[in-house]
């Protein structure tokens, strides 16, 4: 008889991509940049999240997002889940400290609760749940285009100095390093837009690149600053039992809170993956920004809450797929049934 290879459940997606970034903290606690070498990084790092939002820029249909605006109460929904009662939520959170979790882990949970929602897997669980997959392409660029302006606004009235010293100046380096090629790439769509189309798994590679650049970069800097032994087993565990805690709250608030505000269930699907899910791509760079030589332990609450996320989400997606309800449904969702179940670091 022959022997099969062990696989994973197929309701228990392990991204790839959250492998390598774990390896790149390994990396980066084993050899960490210091002196010139860190220096050197740091400025690669900051070009690379400078090129990743000027992709961003250059990616997004003007046209697209503007067709999608017809279903704003939809898009409205997706916002108010992502950018008032996440934070909210997160706020709550100043009440763990310090028998849950330490101040600077606290930081880092309120500012995951901040970021934008993602594209990427909200369309794929969408897609296999079979809602409305438009509305939750729409509502995912819509949550990333706001979260440019939103998240380092939020970041700066309610984390203040526990985010590493918001200020003017840190505002303006959003602004320069994010909002300004962001702003190109809009500008360059119209002569680049085929060029990246035509070399999109390529340009892909870059992105990814890019952000594990920024993971290296800001690990090495809590290595050398030795933050790292602020966090022991017991805060970690208690940091993943909060992060459960956010992402069931978020999971019934944008279903039942949809159900209430009238919406059908495809939009219902839709409104749920992308309201209560955030974005490891924009998060990363963003708290690379904001939070300076403390981004190590900032970004750790959100790679943990995104491949969190991923599991729990795959795993009602499937159930959502199976529920005789939408079986013989033949609305917008149903006719990208046949992608996949597999997810990047949106």
């Amino acid at each position: 008889m022959s022997r099969r290879t062990p696989q994973l459940p197929s309701w228990l997606p392990i991204d790839p991509y959250i492998l390598a970034l774990i390896g790149t903290v390994v990396l980066a606690a084993l050899l960490p940049a210091s002196g010139a070498a860190a220096e050197v990084a740091g400025d690669a790092s900051t070009g690379a999240v400078a090129f990743l939002f000027f992709l961003y820029g250059a990616r997004l249909s003007t046209a697209e997002a503007l067709e999608g605006l017809r279903h704003w109460r939809l898009h409205l929904t997706v916002l108010a889940c992502t950018f008032v009662a996440f934070p909210l939520l997160g706020l709550a959170s100043w009440g763990l400290v310090p028998y849950v979790l330490t101040p600077q882990l606290q930081s880092g949970f309120l500012f995951l609760c901040l970021v934008p929602s993602t594209i990427q897997s909200s369309i794929a669980f969408t897609s296999i749940a079979r809602g409305n997959v438009p509305a939750a392409i729409c509502a995912g660029s819509f949550s990333s285009i706001a979260g440019i302006f939103i998240t380092p606004l939020l970041a700066a009235a309610l984390l203040g100095n526990s985010g590493g010293g918001f200020s003017g100046d840190a505002l303006l380096r959003i602004g320069v390093q994010l909002l300004l090629p962001f702003v190109a790439g809009q500008l360059l769509r119209r002569w680049i837009a085929g060029f990246i189309a035509r070399h999109k798994k390529i340009l892909g590679y870059v992105d990814r690149g890019s952000i594990l650049l920024v993971v290296y970069t800001a690990f090495s800097e809590g290595m050398v600053a030795g933050i790292w032994h602020q966090v022991t087993p017991a805060r970690l565990g208690a940091l993943l039992g909060a992060e459960a805690v956010l992402l069931a709250l978020m999971l019934a608030l944008s279903w039942y809170g949809a159900k209430r505000l009238g919406f059908g269930r495809e939009d219902r699907i839709a409104i749920q993956f992308a309201g209560s899910k955030k974005s490891l791509a924009s998060g990363l760079p963003m708290a690379s920004v904001l939070f300076g030589a403390q981004a190590s332990l900032a970004v750790l609450p959100l790679m943990l809450f995104h491949q969190m996320q991923l599991m729990v989400c795959a795993v009602i997606a499937k159930r959502r797929a199976r529920d005789p309800q939408e079986a013989g449904t033949g609305g917008a969702g149903a006719r990208h049934g046949d992608l996949t179940g597999t997810v990047v670091a949106g």
